[in-house]
C-alpha cells in the first residue's frame, strides 16, 4: 500500500510544464489521466491501445511533443529501452505485477504488499483529491469500490445507492455503471475519435453534463456511447445465447470494434460460477479477455501459454491474452485440462 509520502510526491512530479501522459484504454486508465491532468491542466494524452505495453514504438510520440516529463498510468508493462531512450523523467504509476526499472520513478502498491489491489485510479485520486466522479467511475470500472464511495453516494445519491457495498452491483445495478460503460465505449474505433472524447472529458463540469445530456460535450459523448452500446448489446445476447453447464465457456467474435473486456466483465457478474475466455478474431490472432471468480486465472493463463505462440498477464482474477489463430484451440484445451 501506498502512503501520503508516496502520494505526495506524486503531486511534486506534476510540477512541470510539457508533461505526456501515456494511458491504458480503459475506464482505468482514462480516469486516471483525467485526474492527473485536470489537476495541472497542461501536458498531451496518448492512448496506449492493443496490447498494455509502451515500448521503444511510442517513442515517436515523445519526438513529436518534446516533453519535459512522462506519466505512464494503469500501463502493466513500460519497457527499459523506452525509459532509457525517451531522455526525460518518467513516472510509472500502475498496480499491475510489479516490474523492475531503471531511472523511472514508480508508483506501484503491489512492490510493499504484494496481494494490494488498489486500481491506478485510486492513486491518483488519493494523490490530487479532486473530480471524486471521475476517481468512481476509474475505480468501479476496475471492480474496486474504494472508501470514499459513501461520500459519493451521499453528493449523488441518485447515482449510487449507499446499501451498495461491492463493484459488482455498483458497476451493473447504478447509473454510476452507466458511466464506466461510457467511459469504456467513448475509447472504441478510431483512436482520433477516441481522442476527441477524452479531451472533451477534460474539461465536462459534472457527471450529469453527460448522463442528462445538458451541454452540447455532454450530448457528443452520450450519443457517441448510445452508438457503441448498441453494437454491444448485439454480441451479448449473441454471447449469451451460448452459455452451457461447463465451467468452461469459450466466445469468439469478428467485430470490428473490440468489446472483450465489456462483455468478460458482464457475463462474469451473471454466471459467477464460469471461468470466460471472450476471444476477438483479427488478423490471424485471438485477442482475449479472461475473468473468474472463483479460480485464479493469471497461473492458469501462464500453464497454458507454455509452447504456443502467444503471450499474455494481468491480475490473479482479469488477464488479457494474445494467441495465434492456429493455437487457440490447443491454448482453450490446456486451460480447460487446469479446470
Amino acid at each position: 500500500m501506498l502512503d501520503e509520502n508516496d502520494y505526495a510526491a506524486i503531486m511534486s512530479e506534476l510540477n512541470c510544464e510539457r508533461p505526456l501522459f501515456f494511458m491504458h484504454d480503459d475506464p482505468d486508465g482514462l480516469a486516471s489521466f483525467l485526474l492527473l491532468y485536470r489537476h495541472c491542466r497542461k501536458g498531451n494524452g496518448v492512448l496506449v491501445k492493443t496490447a498494455p505495453v509502451v515500448d521503444a514504438r511510442y517513442l515517436r510520440k515523445v519526438d513529436e511533443y518534446s516533453p519535459d516529463k512522462i506519466f505512464v498510468v494503469d500501463v502493466a508493462v513500460v519497457e527499459q529501452e523506452f525509459i532509457d531512450k525517451a531522455k526525460v523523467p518518467v513516472v510509472w504509476i500502475d498496480h499491475h505485477e510489479p516490474l523492475k526499472r531503471s531511472n523511472a520513478v514508480y508508483f506501484n502498491p503491489r512492490v510493499k504488499t504484494k496481494s494490494a489491489y488498489f486500481p491506478a485510479t485510486y492513486i491518483c485520486y488519493r494523490a490530487v483529491k479532486q473530480d471524486l466522479w471521475i476517481a468512481m467511475v476509474g475505480c468501479v470500472g476496475d471492480w474496486f469500490l474504494p472508501e470514499f464511495s459513501d461520500e459519493f453516494a451521499e453528493q449523488y445519491p441518485d447515482l449510487l445507492d449507499r446499501g451498495i457495498k461491492n463493484p459488482d452491483d455498483a458497476l451493473f445495478k447504478s447509473k454510476l455503471g452507466v458511466l464506466v460503460r461510457l467511459f469504456s465505449f467513448v475509447l472504441k474505433g478510431k483512436t482520433t475519435d477516441a481522442m476527441k472524447c477524452v479531451r472533451i472529458l477534460t474539461r465536462v463540469k459534472s457527471p450529469y453534463d453527460i448522463l442528462m445530456q445538458r451541454t452540447p460535450d455532454g450530448r457528443f459523448l452520450y450519443r457517441r456511447y448510445e452508438k457503441f452500446n448498441s453494437q454491444y448489446q448485439k454480441l451479448l445476447s449473441e454471447a449469451l445465447s451460448g452459455i452451457g453447464k461447463d465451467k468452461l465457456f469459450v466466445f469468439a467474435y469478428s467485430n470490428q470494434t473490440s468489446f472483450s473486456s465489456d462483455l468478460a466483465n458482464d457475463i462474469l457478474y451473471r454466471y459467477p460460477d464460469k471461468f470466460i475466455i471472450i476471444g476477438r478474431e483479427k488478423d490471424d490472432e485471438i485477442r482475449m479477455s479472461l475473468r473468474a471468480r472463483d479460480v485464479m486465472v493469471l497461473p492458469r493463463l501462464k500453464k497454458a501459454l507454455e509452447g504456443v505462440d502467444g503471450y499474455g498477464g494481468g491480475h490473479e482474477y482479469a488477464c488479457g491474452a494474445n494467441v495465434k489463430k492456429k493455437d487457440f484451440a490447443r491454448f482453450v484445451d490446456a486451460l480447460k485440462a487446469q479446470l
